[in-house]
């Protein structure tokens, strides 16, 4: 966990994401984060705040309201809490090159007590509480 894969394949000079360094305000439910991105292929971007980050996974097909339909989460490195308000057009030739904008935000709640175990074993069951996603979920 942490920023320095992040930080290593964008050249924040010529990118608008974010660098990162924002801290966590306490008090604050965790945020969630869906991100639509036309980059080399469409997909999006799924990221649950967590210990200072945004724990990320890339879903090519998009999340699905059918709870009997399954989709693909890749995870991918972490990125910095301001990433979750990111909208904009990162360049051509520069990693991830495309538009992203906010598919859906809201909060989650893990449902059970150890998140990072639940990471460790790679079955990590929570709620969204958003703008369309609701509900239980699980990364498997």
């Amino acid at each position: 966990m942490g920023l320095a894969e992040y930080r290593r394949k964008r050249r924040f000079g010529v990118t608008p994401e974010p660098a990162g360094g924002k801290q966590r305000r306490g008090g604050r439910r965790l945020a969630y984060v869906v991100q639509k991105h036309r980059a080399s292929r469409l997909h999006y971007d799924f990221r649950l705040e967590w210990k200072g980050v945004l724990l990320s996974w890339a879903i090519p097909k998009g999340p699905s309201l059918d709870p009997a339909v399954k989709r693909l989460a890749v995870a991918v490195e972490d990125h910095p809490l301001e990433y979750a308000s990111f909208e904009g057009v990162i360049p051509e030739g520069e990693y991830g090159g495309g538009t992203v904008m906010v598919w859906d935000r809201g909060t989650w709640t893990p449902e059970g007590p150890d998140v990072d175990a639940a990471l460790r074993k790679g079955e990590l069951k929570f709620t969204l509480h958003g703008q369309k996603l609701k509900g239980s979920w699980v990364l498997v």
